[in-house]
């Protein structure tokens, strides 16, 4: 696959299953299983998908836009901007109605046009300050 083909499908996962909640459109992107090296995430595409159902569901309207993409070889690198609203609540706590942005670096590697490693790093300590869960920074 070709670099420009790599980014195509990272962008698919992006914009069909994160943005659009069309989660079939993954089942062309990822093996059953695939290897998550983010904290926290599952290993497996079903699971995968119950968390874009969750955060589609807690931080709804949710949504990626992907600011600048590289990609090299088997390599996909992103850095996004994340967006959503704390509208079902979180740990335990009622829904907020606070919005956020945040900044969401993504690596993909891809076999065969399939996303078979991902790593990523939200900032959600930004994103829980921003929605009242940890104490503001002085300024």
């Amino acid at each position: 696959m070709s670099a420009e083909e790599n980014k195509a499908v990272f962008r698919r996962v992006i914009e069909e299953g994160f943005n659009k909640g069309n989660l079939a459109a993954l089942d062309d992107c990822f093996p059953p299983q695939y290897v998550e090296h983010q904290f926290g995430l599952p290993s497996t595409l079903e699971e995968f998908k119950g968390s874009i159902r969750f955060l589609r569901d807690t931080f709804a309207p949710f949504s990626l836009t992907i600011e600048e993409m590289v990609a090299d070889g088997d390599k996909v690198w992103a850095r996004m901007t994340g967006r959503g609203t704390d509208s079902k609540g979180l740990m335990g706590r009622p829904a907020t109605g606070k919005s956020f942005v945040i900044t969401v670096f993504d690596e993909v590697r891809l076999e065969n046009g399939k996303i078979v490693e991902h790593w990523g790093v939200p900032d959600r300590f930004h994103q829980m300050t921003q929605l009242g869960l940890l104490p503001q920074p002085a300024q």
